[in-house]
């Protein structure tokens, strides 16, 4: 049987906005257009469809710091661009604790924010002169930028009325908010397929590499055969399975994150509240009855442990609309992304559990969640510092983007941009070999992240 064979220069495995943005940058900065996005399902129909839509530029460690504020300039490039088309918006992140004046998150602020981090954060106690801006805008063109620290607890209750009266501290994250992924994914891809390059539905079964790359692949008019003088693995969830194509291991682990989303009817959140994270742990409150049946599931009964911080809530949609977001990534054992998602049916439950501890109005939830409310996931590609992985990989020819664990969307256009810059020798951020293969034979630097009690999962 003759195996139908096409050509392209470029063959970028996962037309996820990882994909997309690799594409995107390709065409628009460096003129390749020859560009074939090769995914089994329809564009960003995978993780990409399951993002929190989330920015923000805070992380323990000042390579990410530099990498996620590269990837927000590129987004407010593109908000620009298009008028917004991608709903840009900067409430910030409010990372909260009970806990008076924390030294120790206060110092790791500080180291994430590098060098620049003492002109940039504002320490707000009784008797400071710093002015608090509290989110009233979220034009990202003119909300405050920097970070506040309030630790005065009159000031947290004049501008957080709905969290619990136990707060203490709260870090607010101003360089943060918001976007549609949908509309940055479709806004890429509209301009690579203006320039010439196209998307192939089929599901890839291997790799030949030598002069050329080889991908054969399975359609549903049958196998064809797909030639690309370069390669890009950007398979999200796949991402490992396609390197192994290669002959090529990578340190990944996959794990399942759940999320809900239901129309707030009893205003519990206000709707210019931040995207806002409990940093604290907590045990919940079962019932003797509720621990009786979780305990004889060994799934269920680590809910009944302390569960770690990080359930986090914000509004979604526009100012006047009602539906909120909910997430909790507890979840901490890998799966398998080619299984059936393994959604978790007490995790609305669980989650609602946790965020009312914050904001005591959610209680209201507690066992009747509205109709429609949707319940959904997608598997986080994580190295074991959760740090991205972007450039060249062993194999000559090939790149890849990938590892962004929960935070794809956040970081898709800096992935895109300096994948495309290393796959053209163009000139690279001082970041982008630190995200890199190249970062495992540092052996102080891994040692670092080893030691490290954050990896900025949210």
């Amino acid at each position: 049987m003759t195996v139908r064979e096409e050509t392209t220069d470029v063959a970028i495995v996962g037309a996820g906005n990882i994909g997309l943005a690799v594409a995107y940058y390709l065409v628009v900065r460096h003129g390749v257009t020859n560009v074939t996005l090769v995914d089994s399902g329809d564009p960003m129909a995978m993780t990409s469809a399951q993002s929190g839509e989330n920015y923000r530029n805070w992380w323990p460690h000042p390579t990410m710091t530099a990498y996620t504020d590269h990837a927000i300039d590129l987004l407010e490039e593109i908000a620009e661009a298009s008028g917004n088309r991608i709903h840009m918006n900067r409430r910030g992140y409010a990372l909260v604790t009970r806990r008076e004046r924390p030294e120790d998150l206060i110092a790791e602020l500080y180291k994430g924010y590098g060098d620049g981090g003492t002109g940039q954060i504002r320490i707000h106690e009784g008797g400071s002169a710093a002015i608090y801006h509290p989110p009233i805008s979220a034009d990202w063109k003119t909300a405050p930028d920097s970070v506040d620290v309030i630790v005065d607890r009159n000031l947290i209750r004049s501008h957080f009325p709905s969290l619990a009266p136990d707060v203490a501290t709260i870090f607010h994250i101003r360089r943060a908010g918001d976007i549609s992924g949908q509309q940055l994914g479709q806004y890429m891809l509209e301009a690579v397929r203006n320039a010439g390059g196209r998307i192939k539905r089929a599901a890839v079964e291997s790799i030949d590499a030598g002069s050329t790359f080889a991908l054969n692949l399975r359609t549903t008019e049958g196998q064809t055969k797909l030639r690309a003088d370069r390669l890009v693995n950007a398979a999200g969830p796949f991402f490992s399975k396609v390197a192994n194509m290669l002959g090529e291991d990578l340190p990944l682990s996959y794990i399942y994150q759940q999320k809900i989303a239901f129309e707030d009817r009893e205003g519990a959140i206000p709707r210019d509240l931040p995207f806002t994270i409990d940093l604290d742990g907590q045990e919940l409150a079962w019932t003797e009855e509720e621990r009786e049946v979780l305990a004889c599931d060994p799934d269920a009964a680590l809910l009944l442990r302390q569960l770690p911080g990080g359930v986090h809530r914000r509004p979604e949609g526009s100012p006047d609309g009602r539906w909120i977001k909910l997430g909790w990534a507890y979840n901490t054992t890998p799966g398998d992304p080619e299984g059936e998602p393994p959604l978790d049916p007490n995790y609305p439950d669980v989650v609602l559990r946790g965020a009312s501890r914050l904001h005591p109005g959610l209680r209201a939830y507690l066992g009747r969640l509205p109709r429609g409310t949707r319940h959904y996931g997608g598997y986080y590609a994580m190295t074991p510092e959760n740090w991205p992985l972007i450039g060249p990989m062993r194999t000559p020819g090939a790149f890849m983007a990938g590892a962004l664990s929960g935070f794809g969307t956040m970081a898709a256009t800096a992935t895109g941009a300096v994948c495309a810059a290393w796959m053209t020798g163009a000139e690279l951020p001082a970041y982008a070999s630190t995200l890199s293969l190249d970062r495992y034979a540092d052996a102080v630097l891994m040692a670092e992240l080893h030691e490290s009690a954050s990896k900025g999962v949210l």
